[in-house]
């Protein structure tokens, strides 16, 4: 009889055990809803879409003109949070106002930090004014970084649904395949510049990974990982200075940045300003040469290399 129980008792719980794996995941979505994903970045919008297809709703909080260290959300933000199933945002403090509200989202909503990933660079610079170590959120600049992160945001979908995580395989190898092309053309195209020209001078310090991942030296910036920091006179006269020292010919400003005092700067050290900015923080606007995060980082490597005495095969 006690035999009997036993046996009653393991078979009721392999069948609860069997009926929650049969369960949807808890979403905010209603049944019959695609599962609605929030992203931050123009970039992770872009890396998501490429994995989802069109199996979910994928809903960008940032445009191609928004700069996210500096981005202040608005009503609609905090709606398509508080109804997101999945929030996938950088991470590493790029978007502050946006994560603040992000960690205020109900219990149903999954999070994710892609950037998180990625272990934030040795030379991560100090922010001015600032007593503790700041970690460099513009993880992308390393194509490798990204191969990492599509992979984890083809397991966060899948989570959520769970009926097309086939689909996101054969996503995630196809834009794989695409990324590791890209990953060794920069490689490629870098090698072609003058070694002793392979020196960047930018904006903002945006493209640590970048540098470090193709060979490339960050010479000097004009303001620190943020852009909400506000450059004087000084800092100014002292990156001109440091541009005549160590004989960089050509600098660059950013898209999202106004280029007023970097102009300054190559005014100063007499040097020229490229005429082509680079793309930083977002991927250019639809029908631009850098509208995607691909497209975006050949136009980026082509105003380098041509800037700096390379040769473009693209």
């Amino acid at each position: 009889m006690i035999k009997g129980i036993y046996q009653l008792a393991g078979m009721s719980l392999l069948l609860s055990v069997g009926l929650m794996g049969c369960e949807p995941p808890d979403t905010n979505s209603t049944a019959g809803e695609a599962p609605k994903v929030v992203t931050t970045t123009t970039m992770i919008t872009d890396w998501t879409d490429n994995i989802a297809g069109d199996t979910i709703e994928v809903i960008g909080l940032l445009d191609a003109g928004d700069d996210p260290h500096i981005y202040e959300p608005v009503p609609q933000d905090s709606q398509n949070i508080e109804e997101a199933d999945l929030i996938l945002y950088n991470g590493h403090d790029l978007e502050p106002e946006l994560i603040r509200l992000i960690e205020g989202a109900g219990e149903n909503t999954r999070q994710f930090a892609v950037g998180e990933l990625i272990s934030p660079l040795d030379e991560s610079a100090m922010e001015e004014g600032e007593t503790e170590f700041v970690p460099d959120p513009h993880v992308w600049g390393d194509v490798e970084n990204v191969i990492v992160m599509v992979e984890a945001i083809a397991e966060e979908l899948a989570a959520v649904s769970p009926e097309n995580e086939e689909v996101y395989q054969e996503n995630l190898e196809e834009y794989t395949a695409e990324l590791e092309e890209l990953h060794d053309w920069i490689g490629e195209q870098i090698e072609t510049i003058p070694s002793e020209n392979r020196k960047l001078v930018t904006t903002h310090d945006a493209f640590q990974y970048y540098t470090e991942a193709y060979g490339l030296e960050v010479v000097g910036t004009l303001i620190g990982i943020s852009t909400e920091e506000q450059p004087s006179a000084q800092t100014v006269g002292r990156l001109a200075s440091t541009v005549r020292e160590t004989g960089v010919t050509t600098i660059f400003a950013e898209a999202l940045i106004n280029p007023r005092l970097i102009e300054t700067v190559a005014e100063e050290a007499g040097v020229e300003l490229a005429e082509e900015e680079l793309y930083g923080d977002a991927i250019g606007a639809p029908g631009s040469d850098g509208d995607t995060y691909i497209k975006m980082m050949e136009a980026n490597t082509r105003t380098i290399v041509t800037n700096l005495g390379g040769i473009n095969s693209k």
